[in-house]
């Protein structure tokens, strides 16, 4: 099967370009939130607790993405770290995006990579792999700070049975810019403020992590019928003027073409994400999201058969 190509990020000249067109054409008219999803806590991997607003019952996904989890932050002991032992994927793609702590990455195409604090690594898992994330043996012996984010992103039904592949950036490869009204962003994917995101993307998506001190301030441009929202990682923020706590997602409407992200009274971390919906059935069941549950039938036969691969000794 022939890999479709990936696709390649905006410039910054042509964002700026959409942008002013946009502005010259008509007037930008802000988001409002559509709803506001309180996290829940579980546990994930050999036991470690995550933080997740979503999927629930009441918010399955946000079309194209599929789940966000935050690990941490919390201080570890010398040997309280863990991690995600061998689990397979198929159909979708996952964004660790490691802030504190040191993750070990391998997988049954032979990948190996360790993940430093600020570094990410966008696995497309598509047609099937079976991957590992654990700490380092130095971090688990040493223990320290560890906070992570967990995205997971969909893919069309013509990409689920793409080869997998991984990306890697180092905390050097994510582009920082300041806004005017003094936020910081780090920008892992996609184009925002004229600064584009390092990882090559086969859906349209920003992703972006923001940091705000008191009294600063982010506004955002989403295209037409993209799907926006903006999760709450620390602190607390305003999102197109309603007040979002920590660890709570704002999903917003579909009634404008920007938004804003204030931190009026303390300082605010949050994670905001723009992205093309599918628009396809989602049959969803562990490690595995396809489009039918045959598929999914399917894929659970192709990874205990180990047509997935298997992780080296």
């Amino acid at each position: 099967m022939t890999t479709p190509a990936l696709a390649a990020p905006a410039t910054a000249d042509t964002a700026d370009t959409a942008d002013t067109a946009d502005t010259l054409t008509a007037p930008a008219t802000g988001r409002t939130v559509a709803r506001v999803a309180q996290p829940f806590h579980t546990y994930e991997g050999a036991g470690f607790p995550v933080r997740r607003p979503f999927p629930t019952e009441e918010l399955p996904f946000v079309d194209p993405f599929l789940m966000i989890d935050q690990v941490g932050p919390v201080e570890l002991a010398p040997g309280e770290a863990k991690g995600a032992p061998p689990h397979p994927h198929r159909g979708f793609e996952t964004i660790q995006y490691v802030l504190d702590g040191d993750i070990a990455n391998a997988d049954s195409r032979g990948h190996r990579a360790v993940v430093r604090g600020g570094g990410v690594q966008w696995l497309t898992a598509g047609s099937g792999i079976v991957h590992e994330a654990l700490p380092t043996p130095e971090f688990l012996a040493s223990g320290g700070r560890q906070h992570m984010l967990q995205i997971w992103l969909n893919l069309p039904a013509h990409l689920k049975n793409v080869p997998p592949h991984s990306q890697n950036a180092e905390p050097s490869d994510l582009p920082v810019v300041r806004t005017p009204e003094g936020a910081e962003l780090t920008v892992l994917a996609g184009t925002t403020h004229g600064t584009t995101g390092p990882f090559a993307t086969r859906t349209p998506v920003l992703v972006a992590h923001g940091r705000l001190a008191p009294g600063t301030r982010a506004e955002f441009t989403v295209p037409t019928g993209h799907n926006a929202m903006v999760y709450v990682m620390r602190g607390e923020a305003t999102v197109s003027g309603t007040p979002l706590p920590d660890g709570h997602l704002a999903v917003l409407a579909q009634d404008g073409d920007r938004f804003t992200v204030d931190a009026p009274a303390t300082a605010a971390e949050v994670l905001v994400l723009t992205g093309e919906p599918i628009s396809e059935p989602v049959a969803r069941s562990g490690p595995f999201v396809m489009n039918t549950p045959a598929e999914l039938r399917q894929a659970e036969r192709d990874y205990r058969q180990g047509l997935m691969g298997r992780m080296p000794a």
